[in-house]
């Protein structure tokens, strides 16, 4: 079948947490074999590396800025800072570049091809579990246009949202979508609500063979939970009675995403290795990124690793959990006192080789903690915890070229770790 190109499949994703589940819904609709463009709204929160992938799996990868646009300065004199995410998803609507789109959050799954979507109107969508008068808006059928864009925005600045989001606005901006039209209604079978299938177990036994999208409401999300490899199934010890999504939905999610997702990540990551690699060799003038306490080299002295409060270890992976995300954005504050910018600023004598024991390798092998046991890290390798995986950046302080590094190389467990500051 051949390509419209004039109409696409859209969809919204904040930060790289809600990018993991953006890239499976997109790969579900591409496994379908969707005759439709796929586009991603972004923001700046997004990083280079999940952009990298995004393109991998979508057509077009559009970031958006609230912050940038006339028409919402207004906006933020009236401190509601609620509101944010509802005007990135409003966006949608100035893709007039296309005649007709889908709208999908990022927490849901296609499960076959629903390309007949498009023969629907606007504003078409499912009942809401929670309140079948009102249409949950994780999937909905939309014109984009400028003047459309123009009044949503006008309605939120006069009557704002009642639930805070984006479902609360669109319900009050299109409020007759209960009574006026009834085939604007989509069938239940397009939204599934995988978190509430408990609480109407006959009719699911009966008609969610018939599934075709499955929405993960709810807190829980399915990058929140363990994943075996080897049983290809999530792991019962992570499923919870707050966070009943359907074990078939779960594994299905994960299936995707450990076949089609991960391989990018992977991929993108080792070429980025590579090039630091050879950046770094160029770098010290050497071919090794790393010296051991018993070579010698003209031009070269040697420090043992310390301590120093900035200096992390980060496990090399492609899956980002919330945690990390949050952990990524903090900013690293340097202790003035310990940084090794000021030890080499303020200690005026000439740099010396220290002894092997000025720091034991046994206080250096401390493991790297994970801050949450749901990080998906914790269970794409089942059988072991993954080992880290120290890279080898380097930081650049004044002549000298820092060299991090990293444990696997080192010959024997009694040696010590250096630093090799190579003048340039």
């Amino acid at each position: 079948m051949m390509s419209v190109t004039d109409q696409a499949f859209v969809t919204l994703a904040t930060n790289d947490v809600y990018c993991q589940g953006a890239l499976v819904l997109g790969q579900s609709l591409k496994n379908h074999r969707i005759t439709r463009k796929l586009v991603i709204l972004i923001t700046s929160q997004v990083s280079s590396l999940s952009r990298d992938v995004l393109y991998k799996v979508f057509d077009e990868v559009i970031e958006v800025d609230l912050e940038d646009s006339a028409d919402y300065v207004h906006l933020a004199l009236l401190k509601r800072p609620e509101l944010g995410v509802t005007f990135t998803k409003l966006h949608c609507w100035t893709l007039t570049h296309y005649s007709k789109c889908i709208f999908m959050d990022a927490d849901t799954l296609v499960l076959c091809n629903i390309d007949e979507l498009f023969d629907r109107e606007e504003l078409s969508a499912a009942p809401d579990p929670g309140w079948p008068d009102c249409f949950n808006s994780g999937v909905f059928v939309f014109r984009p246009s400028l003047e459309t864009h123009s009044l949503l925005m006008q309605h939120a600045v006069k009557h704002g949202s009642f639930d805070g989001a984006d479902q609360g606005l669109l319900n009050s901006f299109f409020s007759n979508w209960a009574t006026s039209d009834i085939r604007k209604h989509l069938p239940f079978l397009y939204n599934l609500s995988s978190s509430t299938i408990y609480t109407y177990r006959p009719a699911f036994n009966k008609f969610g063979s018939d599934a075709k999208v499955v929405h993960f409401l709810g807190p829980s999300k399915p990058w929140h939970y363990k994943y075996n490899r080897q049983t290809g199934s999530v792991i019962s010890e992570s499923l919870t009675s707050e966070s009943q999504h359907h074990v078939s939905f779960l594994d299905l999610w994960w299936k995707i995403y450990d076949e089609s997702i991960v391989p990018f990540f992977d991929k993108l990551q080792h070429v980025a290795e590579l090039e630091s690699q050879e950046q770094t060799s160029t770098l010290c003038g050497t071919g090794e990124p790393w010296e051991s306490s018993n070579s010698s080299q003209n031009n070269s002295q040697y420090f043992p690793v310390q301590k120093f409060p900035e200096q992390t270890l980060e496990i090399t992976h492609p899956i980002l959990t919330p945690e990390e995300v949050t952990k990524k954005d903090q900013p690293v504050h340097k202790d003035e006192h310990n940084s090794p910018e000021s030890f080499l600023e303020s200690n005026n004598e000439p740099l010396v080789e220290f002894t092997s024991d000025s720091v034991p390798l046994h206080s250096l092998e401390q493991p790297v903690h994970k801050e949450e046991p749901n990080s998906p890290e914790c269970f794409l390798e089942p059988n072991n915890e993954p080992s880290a995986q120290f890279t080898s950046d380097s930081v650049s302080l004044h002549n000298l070229e820092v060299i991090l590094i990293r444990e696997d190389l080192l010959q024997s467990p009694n040696q010590e770790l250096y630093f090799a500051f190579s003048n340039s």
